[in-house]
């Protein structure tokens, strides 16, 4: 393993791990905004892990070690996904380090165990948002893939890092298709992080609920290590729709200066898409169940539409 990979593992899961739930917090402030409220401050998430972190989890009688492990396995799985999508500099490729197939397994994963802890509770919401969640998933997962084979398509490569270390340094896309994977990378970014029109992540209202019932039974740290890994899985799936549409900017030389620069326009760039999503959530208004599929589907459509013009074009 190189230098260049060694310092990226360093800094690239710290970054991503500091950062992730201030954009949680933006998209708060910009929804709490356009519904004419000043809502909380923006440091406010950051005081309710720590206040999370100090109490004690409170398990479900019925629960196994199941629910014990799912914070944990989910935290690290996505601690282990910040090393395959660059976020302030692009490192040159190690190990197989990068690769769609396993960073969509290991979201696959994290999905997986999230789902199983929703059941192991035990509770009624738990498995009511475990069996949306899986049904949904079979859905949106082949939808996933077709989309980051489309960017594969257009970037000619299965690894995130070539990609980027492709599409670094240009102002704009570097091909006008990469424009129609982004809309497909957004729909995914808003599905797969529960956000509306797909799941309200401030509601308990049962009819609505999807993550939320998954997560309803912890308590304490191991909320807080849920909480912290749902903003990172959010932060990640932004770094790779904004290093797809908006490259310019992001690093592939080791330079202090380069890397300071590079991670500052990240944050400004991540903190334009996060006031983006707030606004296109404050639009929108929640989707019945059976109607989601037609919104992945848009997904689809335009991934599906990028291979056919990259292979005939």
């Amino acid at each position: 393993m190189n230098t260049s990979f060694l310092l990226f593992a360093l800094l690239n899961p710290l970054f991503a791990l500091l950062a992730a739930p201030l954009y949680m917090a933006l998209i708060r402030k910009v929804k709490a905004y356009a519904q004419w409220r000043k809502g909380p401050r923006l440091f406010q998430v950051y005081y309710d892990l720590k206040k999370l972190m100090q109490k004690e989890a409170v398990y479900s009688p019925t629960s196994s070690w199941v629910m014990r492990f799912t914070p944990y396995l989910n935290l690290s799985t996505l601690l282990v996904c910040s090393l395959f999508v660059p976020l302030i500099f692009v490192p040159e490729p190690a190990g197989g380090l990068g690769n769609i197939i396993v960073f969509l397994y290991l979201l696959a994963l994290e999905r997986f165990f999230t789902a199983l802890g929703g059941l192991d509770a035990g509770s009624a919401f738990g498995g009511m948002g475990s069996s949306r969640s899986m049904s949904l998933a079979a859905v949106i997962e082949p939808t996933m893939v077709v989309s980051f084979a489309a960017l594969a398509f257009v970037l000619k490569s299965l690894n995130l890092h070539r990609m980027f270390a492709l599409t670094a340094g240009t102002v704009l896309p570097i091909s006008p298709t990469l424009v129609l994977v982004s809309i497909s990378l957004f729909i995914i970014l808003i599905v797969e992080t529960g956000r509306l029109p797909v799941d309200n992540p401030a509601t308990h209202l049962e009819l609505t609920m999807i993550n939320e019932a998954m997560i309803l039974e912890q308590t304490g740290k191991n909320l807080a290590l849920l909480e912290l890994a749902h903003a990172l899985k959010q932060f990640l799936l932004m770094g790779i729709l904004i290093n797809t549409i908006l490259p310019v900017g992001l690093s592939t030389e080791i330079d202090a200066g380069k890397i300071a620069v590079s991670a500052l326009l990240f944050l400004l760039k991540a903190g334009l898409l996060a006031v983006i999503i707030g606004l296109f959530e404050s639009s929108v208004a929640k989707m019945r169940l059976f109607r989601l599929p037609a919104f992945y589907v848009m997904a689809f459509f335009f991934s599906a539409l990028t291979i056919l013009i990259e292979v005939f074009a």
